[in-house]
């Protein structure tokens, strides 16, 4: 058994991304569920949206509410619609944008929320590598090392989708399809959140050496050390979510959170300039 990790990531990422709605068909929840599709990068810039009627068979919801849906994302200005014969809704390049969208979800979201999502995160996770040391084949694992390096030096967006392809794979190589599954939806809902840390070079360098960690340790089938290392990253992960809230909390009580995150990227800037 061989893993395929380009190509197969998005076709999961969209199938969580597009699990039927039901019932809680509500705009908000349409929303919610794009803008994570295109935070994890099940969906690139300059792609195309599924149609409004494929929207609507995929998420279990009436046409109206998916045209609402995609009425707020070009208000948020994460999609642009064109039209004619090639037309249609396409992500646009707008990173701060994604940005200051999956700020006001972490803001929405108490601390307990959040921990409590961490939890859920690392519990699966960890079953999911306990159970890649016993079955991950060693020509799995190298292609899966491949990717991982590759994505070192790789600019935010593209080191964000590659660190959860690799994360997705990883999972995958626990040959459950149970446990896979639930990953991946966890992914889709906890990753927007996770990619805020990505200009934080610290945090960065901290979730890459953790997967590093827990690749070594799924080779040598030490069952321990992979379940430490996601526990240790997924925890860090939720330490500094939790900080970042309560600074953007401390932000918006002077300015409005678009201007608190750019001047956070602003510093950032500074820095790597001063560093060059």
């Amino acid at each position: 058994m061989t893993t395929q990790v380009h190509g197969a990531t998005p076709s999961r990422l969209r199938t969580a991304a597009f699990a039927p709605i039901g019932e809680e068909g509500r705009t908000d929840m349409v929303v919610s569920r794009l803008v994570q599709a295109i935070s994890v990068g099940a969906f690139t810039e300059g792609e195309r949206l599924p149609s409004e009627n494929e929207l609507s068979t995929l998420l279990g919801v009436a046409v109206v509410t998916v045209r609402e849906a995609l009425s707020e994302l070009r208000h948020r200005d994460l999609i642009e619609t064109r039209r004619g014969r090639n037309g249609g809704s396409f992500v646009r390049p707008s990173p701060a944008a994604v940005e200051e969208v999956n700020a006001r979800t972490l803001l929405a979201e108490s601390r307990v929320a959040i921990a409590d999502l961490g939890v859920h995160y690392e519990v699966v996770s960890a079953a999911c590598a306990e159970y890649a040391c016993l079955r991950a084949t060693a020509e799995e694992l190298e292609i899966v090392a491949d990717v991982l390096a590759e994505s070192g030096d790789a600019p935010t967006a593209e080191w964000r989708r590659r660190i959860t392809e690799v994360q997705l794979e990883l999972a995958a190589l626990s040959q459950s399809v149970r446990l896979t599954n639930e990953h991946v939806r966890l992914q889709t809902e906890f990753t927007p959140l996770l990619a805020l840390q990505d200009l934080d070079d610290e945090a960065r360098q901290h979730t890459h050496a953790a997967i590093v960690a827990q690749v070594e340790a799924t080779r040598a089938g030490d069952v321990q050390a992979a379940r430490s290392a996601v526990r240790e990253s997924v925890r860090g992960s939720v330490r500094w979510l939790i900080a970042f809230r309560a600074d953007l909390h401390a932000g918006s009580r002077n300015s409005d959170l678009r201007g608190t995150l750019e001047a956070r990227r602003r510093r950032r800037e500074r820095e790597n300039r001063d560093e060059q």
